[in-house]
């Protein structure tokens, strides 16, 4: 599998590895199905996390492959979630709303101390990290973010756009040029995806009390 840390062509003096290329495409196709609450969302975060991984194994990189399997794991999770029906809208998709605030500081606590705690682990072995700081923040990011994904809640997004800022710049300074115009393309979809799953959250609001009052 040597070949996915070849290199695939170059663009703007921007040298793109397959891995990178065929990894995050497949990332980004599998957002555009969260934005439409589709079930293959997963299987595509799952394909993609494998690509990486495998790619990440293959260079010795055990840090970044380590990563991956966290994703997977992770995306087992969501797969799982929403394949076993919980937390369905009336007309049989998956539902999406709000977290309450008290979700919403367990997200963001778990958000700053994981990225404290990865930081702190890639700070303490070099070799994991080329970045340690900004590294982690998008890793634990990314975590939180598929979380709150396979809870259906709206913040999802929030968290993906929060990656999104630092991901860009890291990717490039890194050489990683694919994955840096990739984030950009996420970053167009997460505004989109994060309209959508908010005006359905609305609705599906302003529906419930009549609903309930259809069968008091």
């Amino acid at each position: 599998m040597n070949w996915l840390n070849t290199q695939a062509f170059t663009v703007f003096d921007q040298h793109i590895l397959w891995s990178d290329m065929i990894g995050n495409t497949i990332g980004l196709i599998a957002l555009a199905l969260g934005w439409r609450r589709s079930l293959w969302t997963w299987p595509a975060q799952l394909v993609s996390g494998a690509i990486l991984l495998t790619a990440f194994a293959t260079a010795h990189l055990s840090g970044s492959a380590g990563k991956q399997l966290v994703v997977i794991v992770v995306a087992l999770f969501g797969w799982w979630q929403w394949n076993r029906g919980a937390g369905r809208a009336q007309d049989g998709s998956i539902a999406v709303r709000f977290a309450t605030w008290r979700e919403r500081g367990a997200l963001v606590g778990a958000a700053a101390l994981g990225t404290l705690a990865v930081g702190a682990l890639f700070t303490a072995v070099p070799t994991l990290s080329w970045d340690p700081w900004p590294d982690a923040y998008i890793f634990v990011g990314t975590v939180v973010a598929m979380y709150a994904q396979a809870r259906g809640m709206v913040e999802f997004w929030f968290a993906w756009l929060l990656v999104d800022l630092v991901g860009v710049p890291l990717n490039f300074a890194n050489g990683f040029a694919f994955s840096g115009f990739v984030y950009v393309i996420y970053g167009a979809l997460v505004l989109w995806g994060m309209r959508d799953w908010w005006l359905r959250s609305r609705a599906a609001a302003a529906t419930a009390p009549a609903f309930e009052g259809a069968h008091a």
